[in-house]
């Protein structure tokens, strides 16, 4: 046993290499093993978090043995830049990687967690799902793919694996046929959705993919436990952001941001555990993804990184707990789109940067959904009453609701006298936020491409000359605000040096629509020969929507003209085509032939984008036939 235990040691000397020397302390302190379980599109929907509807026995069994987290954020409510803020512990709003599916260079000295990991002997695996928003530079993974397994570690080498598991995906909401486990009669509808058969089906098959996921959690708590592992591992059981069902997947609202989390740490690492940790406990701890990274290093004993934004929560290197959680939604596929989010441990504010933009935007991949397409037909038809339509109108600027209150986030107290207090921190604690992780999500994509020119994002960011933030901030707030009486400084925005400046002065404009625009329609003709593709897209859209028709046939002239991905570019197309949809049949009919035309495919363009232009196309064109 002295012999066995005296090579093992050696071994672990050995797989930790340069990176460090083992002392006679760390020869007798054996780091632990660190299990991640993750699931896709679900939300607290399971036993442990009080849900009587669910099925979870082995997740409640998890959680019986560690705790839950009670306010628990993913960022983002869509994958890609939700993973992308787990791999960086970064947001990756201040990276240029907000949009769902981008892809961006981080700056070379910022590595992925799984880097610090191996460089400190760790074996790393994941399986298998990665969708990052950044750039792999180096070996990240010891493998990932779906054979990837912590059991092919060396002898005495401590672990980090990851399982994903993509049951309970919004893909599998809306597969059919299938037959229903839970009794749709009983599924809590939300306020916003209507109360129909094919919602409730969803909501039941939803939950019934909650079931099937738990299984295979169970399979992996069952595996650890016949290798002998449960004593020596740590794990994290998580979902990746809200449930697929329509206004939460996507959206920035508690119920798209919210996520389980159930953690244990065995007895002999009960060391690491933080003040608010407890068997069969719960913690009210406000956490988040952007805190998984540094809190998984703190675990293992490596130190966060400096650049890391998150706040380790547990581990040598834990922080104090924080007042707030961030969340963000940008582009999501096709759409473009700009909100801000923030809570407490009770109320959630939303800022919205692109009021104009109706909550439910046409997605293509969203609408296979059936929940998604009877809800928008019974608006369509005038079957609704609020607040299940508000998700197909526009936004108001400001949003705020008590959680404790209204599970559902429907009723907007931002008018509210009472709430006054809670509404300017709120609002502040986002501001600060925006300027202090210098939030590049206020350029246009197309710009922050242009000016990273093959570099990393971040840098440009960082650059006060190129992006004078609190100058970009100060008019998107005002272009984005219900002040009324903002004509002089949208029109001095519009002659300002600065692109991504002129570009929210345009947007202003576009925001309040046919009056404004009007009277800013000289200006605004001038902002069609911008030096900025991104503006002339805005300016065109502002007057095809609302100017004579002289305006409109310039406006239209100028998007198509912006519409061809292999001319200007995948981002600027994306805008142009946005535009173009925005203007409606009638306006646009006149290009239908060009249309036709666009390239739809692009090879230069990363694969994970591909399919964007392409879906925008359709959409004009099957809007063309139905206005036949």
């Amino acid at each position: 046993m002295i012999i066995g235990a005296f090579l093992s040691a050696i071994v672990l000397a050995l797989v930790l290499g340069s990176v460090t020397t083992l002392s006679a302390a760390d020869s007798e302190n054996v780091r632990p093993n660190v299990l991640w379980i993750t699931s896709e599109d679900n939300g607290p929907h399971l036993g442990c978090y009080g849900d009587e509807y669910a099925d979870t026995p082995h997740i409640d069994k998890l959680a019986s043995r560690g705790t839950i987290y009670l306010n628990c954020w993913s960022n983002a409510p869509v994958c890609a830049p939700a993973r992308t803020t787990l791999i960086t512990g970064m947001y990756p709003t201040c990276l240029g990687a907000e949009h769902m599916r981008s892809m961006v260079k981080l700056p070379k000295q910022f590595l992925m967690y799984p880097q610090y990991l191996r460089k400190a002997g760790y074996y790393c695996t994941n399986n298998s799902k990665e969708d990052y928003n950044v750039e792999s530079v180096g070996k990240i993974w010891d493998e990932s793919s779906r054979k990837a397994h912590w059991k092919n570690r060396k002898p005495g080498q401590p672990f980090f694996a990851v399982f994903n598991h993509t049951i309970s995906h919004e893909s599998k909401i809306r597969n059919r046929p299938h037959t229903l486990v839970h009794d749709p009669a009983k599924a809590r509808v939300p306020a916003y959705h209507p109360d129909t058969p094919e919602v409730r089906h969803d909501w039941a098959q939803y939950y019934d993919r909650i079931t099937e996921m738990d299984a295979l959690v169970g399979k992996n708590l069952k595996e650890l436990a016949e290798a002998g592992l449960a004593d020596d591992t740590i794990i994290f059981y998580y979902g990746d952001h809200g449930s697929g069902m329509p206004r939460s997947k996507r959206w920035p609202y508690n119920s798209g941001l919210q996520v389980p989390l159930v953690i244990y740490i065995p007895p002999k690492f009960r060391s690491l555990a933080s003040s608010d940790y407890r068997t069969d406990g719960e913690s009210d701890r406000l956490v988040s993804f952007v805190d998984f990274a540094p809190t998984l290093l703190s675990l293992t004993g490596i130190e966060p990184p400096e650049h890391m934004q998150g706040y380790a929560f547990l581990g040598q290197y834990q922080t104090k707990p924080q007042d707030y959680l961030f969340g963000f939604r940008g582009r999501m596929d096709e759409r473009y789109d700009l909100v801000r989010s923030v809570r407490n441990k009770r109320y959630v504010y939303i800022r919205n940067y692109m009021p104009h933009k109706e909550y439910g935007q046409y997605l293509n991949y969203m609408f296979q959904t059936p929940t998604t397409q009877v809800w928008k037909r019974m608006y369509d038809a005038g079957e609704l009453v609020p607040p299940q339509t508000y998700f197909w109108e526009t936004k108001p600027a400001e949003e705020l609701y008590d959680l404790q209150k209204d599970q559902d986030e429907v009723k907007n107290l931002v008018d509210s006298d009472e709430h006054r207090g809670v509404l300017n921190e709120l609002r502040k604690a986002q501001h600060q936020k925006l300027l202090a992780i210098r939030d590049l999500g206020f350029m246009p994509e197309a710009e922050i491409h242009r000016l990273a020119d093959g570099k990393a994002p971040y840098l440009t960011g960082h650059n006060s000359e190129l992006y004078p933030l609190p100058e970009v901030l100060a008019m998107a707030d005002l272009a984005s605000s219900e002040k009324t009486n903002a004509q002089a400084e949208l029109l001095a925005g519009l002659k300002d040096e600065n692109d991504v400046v002129r570009y929210w002065a345009a947007m202003g404009f576009l925001i309040r629509g046919k009056q404004a625009v009007q009277q800013a329609a000289p200006q605004l003709r001038a902002a069609l020969q911008d030096s900025s593709k991104s503006v002339r897209c805005i300016a065109a859209e502002a007057l095809g929507r609302y100017g004579n028709q002289q305006d409109v046939n310039a406006g239209v002239e100028t998007l198509i003209s912006l519409a061809n991905q292999k001319k200007d570019g995948l981002y600027v197309a994306m805008l142009a085509l946005n535009g173009l949809d925005k203007l409606g049949p009638k306006k646009v009919a006149a290009v239908k032939d060009q249309i036709a035309k666009l390239p739809v495919k692009n090879n230069q363009v990363n694969r994970r984008l591909q399919s964007y232009v392409g879906r925008l196309v359709e959409r004009l064109q099957e809007q063309q036939e139905k206005n036949k």
